[in-house]
């Protein structure tokens, strides 16, 4: 007893059998907490090693597959191209091919517009690497979720989503978008993929690539893109299909100019655009959407410009139309539209006083004497149901039409003229032309220069010959009852009341117009020819002086002299 307490004085009172035991206890309890230490440590050691296995076979594969990657060729699709025709003054007729695009060199797109798109799309284009991270890692968990697609891509994630793959939508698609992107990055310029992606982005209004754009909303080049349309442009990217109402629908407009705000403060703020020319900047006016009905007669145009632009290349129409390039005809749009306009207004289809079975057809041809370019080739009222076009290839009866140039001594090529019975209205009026030269005459064309891709690749030069000399041509002035020379000369002639020819020519102009009825055909029964109703000689005559004020007014800028008029009937 005494040695127990003996003991408890020196600080421990619990018998030694319990102290012993609870030491034995700690010492357990302290090796198993080192144990667990130890077997958290190896697990923790395993887990981050099996991680970094799985890290390196990760970036092992990717390395492999970068290395493996080839940046496809652009698909079929995207590397089809349109080609656009365009009037005598540039502005757009009309265009032809499977795709409305049509490829042009970066140096061609204002730096302005350049930015607008960088501003709209992808504001660290110029730094990135090609991908954006956040952005394909967005995608992926929309892709698993279930969710909708989404943006973000950068520009030439976009390029190579567009141009170089499919449109599916996977997992694995994605990844291959991001290798590609990278790939393209580390191995072409910047100023390469931004030009293949104005190339080929879709723009609304069936217009792929900026200069199909341009023409489509602006009726202008790209390269003559102001800030306002270029920013316009850049903001429709976004939600295409949209936005290409813009200028019709007043709720789209709306919002499209709130984005277009948009673009061009970001193109303040990074220094592409001056603070003046933001304050400047004025939403711009759209061409109307859809096209009018006017765009259907122009088919005759394209028709006539198409086969000689092919013929000049030596290369199909169906080559031609893939190729991508730029027609110049010899048309003036707004001379031809306000031919329709009045054939239109005049007794068209079914004449005053005729039977509803009647239709009346009316060919106009207005060309440069000395030169030969067609100004205006109106060949009929609706492509749609007549592709004919009755001015290039109608055979109309001549009448008495060409009486005065069997009173000259000609060359070829007309030398058979006056022997035929039925020439086309074209024929005709290089006929005339050839006696307002003076007896030059010059071979009909409709094109006057083709280009791609800012390359010239024709101009055209006027073909000519002498066809009668300077006394025949004079000698057939002074049988249309002029005895001096006169400013305009008009011979106006029938067969009988089934054709009227009207001949209108100076130096400067020469507008052939001719008229003629037909019943349609019906079943096995052809055409047949039908009397002129009452009123198509003024019919003739207003579009004849309309034709002319607009292409050949008198110096003093006044409506030229008044023509007088022969008459001639033939056998009706």
């Amino acid at each position: 007893m005494r040695a127990w307490r003996s003991a408890g004085t020196r600080g421990d009172t619990r018998p030694p059998l319990r102290r012993r035991a609870r030491a034995r206890l700690g010492r357990y309890l302290r090796a198993r907490r080192v144990r667990a230490r130890r077997t958290r440590g190896r697990r923790l050691r395993r887990v981050l090693i099996a991680l970094l296995v799985v890290l390196l076979s990760l970036v092992g594969a990717a390395v492999v597959a970068y290395k493996l990657t080839v940046i496809p060729e652009p698909h079929p699709e995207t590397a089809m191209q349109s080609t656009v025709f365009v009037d005598t003054h540039g502005d757009y007729l009309g265009r032809r091919g499977p795709v409305d695009r049509q490829e042009i060199p970066l140096s061609q797109v204002p730096r302005h517009v350049q930015e607008a798109v960088i501003a709209a799309e992808n504001r660290s284009f110029r730094t990135d690497t090609g991908i954006s991270p956040s952005a394909i890692a967005r995608a992926a968990w929309s892709t698993v979720s279930g969710g909708g697609r989404q943006g973000g891509s950068t520009i030439t994630q976009q390029y190579v989503k567009n141009a170089l793959l499919s449109p599916q939508q996977s997992l694995s698609r994605k990844a291959r978008e991001a290798l590609i992107a990278i790939k393209l990055d580390r191995t072409r310029s910047k100023d390469e993929i931004l030009r293949g992606y104005l190339n080929t982005v879709y723009f609304g209004r069936g217009a792929a690539g900026i200069q199909a754009a341009a023409r489509n909303y602006f009726g202008v080049d790209a390269k003559d893109l102001t800030v306002s349309q270029g920013a316009a442009l850049a903001a429709i990217v976004n939600i295409p299909s949209y936005y290409e109402k813009a200028g019709s629908d007043t709720r789209v407009t709306a919002r499209l100019t709130d984005r277009w705000e948009w673009v061009l403060d970001a193109m303040a703020d990074s220094g592409a655009i001056t603070p003046a020319q933001r304050a400047a900047a004025r939403f711009p006016a759209f061409r109307f959407y859809p096209p009018g009905d006017t765009d259907g007669q122009r088919q005759y145009l394209i028709d006539a410009a198409a086969a000689e632009a092919a013929d000049r290349l030596g290369i199909t129409q169906d080559e031609l139309a893939r190729g991508g390039y730029t027609v110049r005809t010899t048309f003036d749009l707004s001379a031809q539209d306000a031919t329709a306009e009045l054939v239109t207004d005049g007794p068209a289809d079914r004449p005053a006083g005729t039977d509803k079975d009647t239709r009346l057809h009316t060919a106009v041809v207005a060309l440069v004497p000395g030169d030969g370019a067609v100004r205006v080739l109106y060949g009929g009222a609706d492509y749609a149901r007549q592709p004919f076009n009755d001015a290039l290839h109608g055979a109309v009866e001549a009448g008495t039409a060409l009486e005065p140039f069997k009173a000259a001594k000609l060359g070829a090529p007309l030398t058979a003229l006056p022997r035929r019975t039925a020439p086309t209205p074209l024929d005709m009026a290089a006929a005339y032309a050839t006696a307002a030269a003076g007896g030059t005459y010059a071979q009909p064309y409709t094109v006057q220069k083709i280009t791609r891709a800012g390359r010239t690749l024709f101009t055209a030069r006027p073909r000519t010959r002498t066809a009668m000399d300077r006394f025949g041509a004079a000698t057939i002035t002074k049988l249309l009852h002029f005895t001096d020379p006169a400013p305009v000369t008009t011979y106006t002639a029938g067969a009988g009341t089934r054709t009227l020819w009207q001949n209108t020519y100076d130096p400067r102009l020469a507008v052939t117009v001719a008229l003629f009825a037909q019943h349609p055909a019906h079943g096995k029964h052809p055409p047949r020819t039908a009397q002129l109703p009452a009123g198509t000689s003024h019919l003739a005559a207003r579009v004849t002086a309309d034709v002319r004020d607009r292409l050949a007014p008198s110096a003093s800028g006044a409506v030229p002299v008044p023509a007088q008029t022969s008459s001639a009937q033939g056998a009706g």
